[in-house]
């Protein structure tokens, strides 16, 4: 896959932009006031796999609070702000690697600049947030709604205005709950805009509307090689979203590494409880670092043979079942054996 060439951006210790991986990214739902709990959270969330962390910024004790977040993560912290440039401010002052700003909403010129000479003075960069709920009234008046076009034009109206400020070092987003409209809107500015893109589909929903949105949304715009750094937007457990974000780019064949399950549906054949075993081998292998396929077949008719494609399986039978490797049957095991004897088979799996 190509991939849209973008401006290299550096965020802490993380580039974005010219060529860099897809970056995973995340929110917690903490109060970031509540220092202790942000930070197991964000922990939590280097463990998942969460590559940038950001953060809300509602008061200026959240703003505070980013010194002694920072000490104690690992990855970049962003911070989320709205209305009150001075939070802004403070959160670069207390050691922001970034700050995700909608000038829209912060006020008039006069404090997005003062926020951008901050920013520029710490070298820290800002992330243009346009969000269709938010699109400005004229905009919405001269394209007859809310449209990608308008998205775009407001996107790129504040690009232009800090650019005109003296500062380049910028992310891009533009986010929308209307799947599709957010696909055009990327394909658009992705012809007028350098800067890196931050993609995921806002308000997404829960859990399973939220997976089918963001991962038909996701794929559509990164298949055509947009985007720079990705959120799965979820009402749920934010450490869900960096399973599906991970699972997304290595569909797309954005990302390699980790052990890619691969199951059957169940059907009249199956003699075993398939649905119980393939959750068990997923939560197994998830940190297993081993770059495999593991195939999870409901009965030993067709296993071996769906199987196939795959590094390693197991399939179910009566009261047994078989281990196999590349589609040919290797052993055959009791059937609560299988799960341990998979898991041996991988532990042992490089010597």
């Amino acid at each position: 896959m190509t991939r849209n060439e973008t401006k290299k951006i550096r965020i802490g210790d993380r580039t974005i932009g010219g060529g860099s991986p897809v970056a995973i990214q995340s929110m917690t739902n903490t109060r970031t006031e509540d220092v202790e709990a942000t930070v197991a959270q964000i922990q939590k969330l280097e463990q998942a796999g969460c590559e940038i962390i950001r953060c809300a910024v509602p008061t200026m004790e959240a703003a505070e609070a980013f010194a002694k977040i920072k000490k104690q993560i690992h990855i970049p912290l962003v911070a989320d702000i709205h209305f009150d440039y001075r939070l802004a401010i403070a959160a670069i002052e207390n050691g922001a690697d970034k700050i995700r700003i909608n000038p829209g909403n912060i006020g008039d010129e006069e404090r997005v600049r003062a926020v951008v000479e901050k920013a520029k003075e710490d070298h820290v960069p800002i992330r243009v947030g346009v969000n269709s709920g938010s699109l400005e009234k004229h905009l919405v008046e001269k394209y007859g709604g809310v449209t990608a076009e308008g998205l775009v034009e407001s996107a790129m109206e504040k690009v232009h205005m800090i650019e005109d400020m003296g500062y380049d070092q910028l992310v891009v987003s533009i986010k929308s709950s209307d799947v599709l409209m957010c696909v055009r809107a990327h394909e658009l500015i992705a012809e007028q805009c350098p800067y890196p893109l931050h993609v995921g589909i806002t308000e997404s929903g829960t859990l399973l509307a939220g997976n089918i949105k963001s991962s038909i949304g996701l794929g559509l715009i990164l298949h055509q090689g947009i985007g720079d750094t990705i959120r799965v937007s979820l009402t749920g457990d934010p450490a869900e979203e960096i399973k599906s974000a991970k699972l997304i780019l290595k569909t797309l064949g954005l990302r390699k590494g980790g052990i890619e399950v691969v199951s059957c549906p169940t059907c009249g054949r199956t003699k075993i409880d398939l649905i119980g075993l393939a959750n068990q081998v997923e939560a197994m292998v998830a940190d297993i670092p081993l770059d495999l396929k593991v195939a999870v077949m409901g009965c030993v008719v067709n296993g071996p043979g769906e199987a196939k494609e795959a590094d390693i399986g197991i399939a179910g039978g009566i009261g047994e079942g078989l281990l196999i490797k590349k589609g040919e049957i290797v052993k055959k095991v009791k059937e609560e054996e299988l799960l341990e004897t998979l898991r041996q088979e991988l532990l042992h799996w490089n010597e």
